[in-house]
């Protein structure tokens, strides 16, 4: 069972990505290539009274529109957080579900997904509120014995409070 003081915690970083958001999004193919920079959009709200969000956001890769969704909470019974993403580019087939532990008290998620030809990709995503106004959103590619390497990074700034 989770302490007062943990759940206040984790209670405050899902809050703290409540809002209305804009920003720039960067998409990495490699660690040296950065291969887009877009416009983003995007809304962070509550899922009733759960502790999970959902972020919905607007962007373009190379001038074409893409569109996502994100989940985002924390499961009491297994002390962890979950994720589950799709998005018009870089998920547009299947939903991938991820999960990771909160130990740091920071919403980092791992999940996997299909490559053809070659085992299962890793998927990290970092969610850090950087400060009230300023929230990062960074994912990062874990490729078979490779080292990860960060693929997409997104740099919003707050547009409108959480009501």
């Amino acid at each position: 069972m989770m302490t007062d003081q943990r759940t206040q915690a984790i209670e405050q970083i899902l809050q703290s990505l409540v809002g209305q958001w804009q920003g720039i999004a960067r998409t990495w193919f490699g660690p040296e290539t950065l291969a887009d920079e877009s416009p983003i959009r995007g809304s962070v709200r509550r899922i009733g009274t759960s502790r999970f969000v959902i972020h919905e956001y607007e962007s373009a890769f190379e001038a074409t529109p893409l569109h996502g969704a994100g989940i985002y909470g924390y499961n009491q019974l297994t002390d962890s957080f979950e994720g589950a993403w799709v998005d018009s580019f870089h998920m547009p087939t299947n939903i991938m579900a991820s999960a990771g532990n909160p130990a740091e008290l920071t919403l980092s998620v791992l999940g996997s997904y299909e490559v053809e030809g070659s085992s299962d990709w890793g998927w990290r995503t970092e969610i850090v509120a950087d400060g009230p106004d300023r929230l990062l959103i960074t994912a990062y590619n874990l490729q078979p014995d490779e080292p990860e390497t960060k693929a997409v990074e997104i740099i919003y700034s707050r547009v409108e409070a959480a009501a």
